[in-house]
């Protein structure tokens, strides 16, 4: 009976794989990942990965949600990054427990979306917040069922996540971009409205449900969910320049994969994709071990998490740069696939989460001196 889920499970998750492949185009043509598209997600279990169990939540270790994602990418590197915010439900666990039990009142199964920068300034009044302001980036808002965004509290305390229902949020449809483009990181507009205290929450903040999923760093999650779609894109290019290895040439030149150039290249980008893949789970694996064992995670486990996020977006878009210049002009129509994985690829790369200054940061705690501010 149990092999007989998995597979029914399996034979599911491969029909919504199927689906994103078929509808890629789509999704880069309107500029975001359709409602419908997360729904499936949805029934793929990706948004309820992280919820709490005690709300119905699956109970999934990061790596399993991580590898989740990188397969999702495979199929289409936005449809990954939109996905990818099924890892939420680790930072919206610092609302309030009766928020949470609201939130869930329905179901697991809930898309959070948030424009949380630039922070914007809030009037505290009796109760909560007045909330206005214009917020970038926000990633699958199109979808959501509940949207953030960042809020200044003025009192010298750290900034707030404030939770808002669709209706209250006007998405600025400006996401004009060369990759991502299914994303839908539109901006965020919201006008003189109403957030309770209990509707806010500090990102990063102290969980108020005791899971284990609660305890994992959530900032170096935030990097790690966004690196590990360049490990899909970069394996679906590279599975790319296989299918046309066995082509000839309009040149008559040597097939592909009768060129010796070619196949170091491959083997070689194959060989540093796969280390940083195994950096990426390594270190993972360990930080959630530590957990399990009631160890909690260290500094240095943190920093690790964040430097191996980083690797695994560079050396996924390096593999990506790779394929895209074997497969020669081929590759510089419109509409062929290493076009789209290249332009996706980099953009992974220009995220603040998994930008150069991870490197000086992890570099610093790894030499003992105090890290860039905000690192761990």
């Amino acid at each position: 009976m149990i092999k007989q889920l998995q597979s029914q499970n399996k034979n599911r998750f491969d029909q919504v794989l199927t689906e994103v492949r078929a509808r890629r185009d789509e999704f880069e043509k309107k500029r975001h990942v359709p409602k419908d598209m997360i729904a499936q997600l949805k029934k793929m279990g990706v948004y309820r990965a992280h919820t709490p169990q005690c709300f119905g939540g699956d109970g999934s270790s990061p790596m399993e949600f991580l590898k989740l994602i990188e397969s999702i990418s495979e199929a289409d590197g936005s449809a990954g990054w939109v996905a990818s915010f099924g890892s939420a439900a680790v930072y919206l666990a610092a609302l309030p427990e009766e928020t949470l039990a609201k939130l869930y009142a329905n179901g697991p199964d809930v898309a959070f979306a948030g424009g949380l920068f630039p922070v914007q300034p809030a009037k505290r009044v009796s109760g909560g917040w007045i909330v206005n302001g214009l917020w970038k980036f926000a990633s699958g808002c199109k979808g959501a069922d509940i949207l953030g965004v960042g809020i200044g509290t003025g009192e010298g305390g750290k900034p707030l996540t404030a939770v808002l229902k669709p209706e209250d949020v006007e998405i600025i449809e400006n996401w004009e971009v060369i990759g991502m483009r299914g994303t839908g990181s539109h901006d965020l507009l919201v006008k003189d409205v109403f957030v309770p205290d209990e509707w806010t929450f500090v990102r990063g903040g102290t969980p108020t449900i005791e899971e284990p999923i609660s305890q994992y760093p959530s900032i170096a999650y935030a990097a790690q969910v966004l690196a590990v779609v360049n490990l899909g894109v970069a394996r679906a290019a590279l599975n790319e320049i296989s299918l046309m290895a066995g082509r000839s040439g309009i040149t008559g030149a040597p097939k592909m994969a009768d060129r010796a150039y070619v196949r170091i290249s491959v083997a070689k980008a194959e060989a540093k994709l796969r280390s940083a893949r195994a950096f990426f789970y390594e270190t993972t694996e360990s930080a959630w071990e530590s957990i399990l064992k009631g160890e909690g995670v260290s500094a240095d486990q943190t920093s690790m998490l964040r430097l191996a996020a980083a690797q695994a977006a560079r050396e996924g878009a390096s593999a990506v740069q790779t394929a895209y210049l074997l497969a020669g002009t081929s590759a510089i129509y419109d509409g062929h696939p290493l076009q789209r994985h290249l332009r996706d690829a980099m953009v992974v790369t220009q995220h603040a989460f998994l930008n150069e200054s991870m490197y000086d940061g992890a570099g610093s705690v790894l030499l003992g001196v105090q890290p860039i501010k905000g690192f761990i």
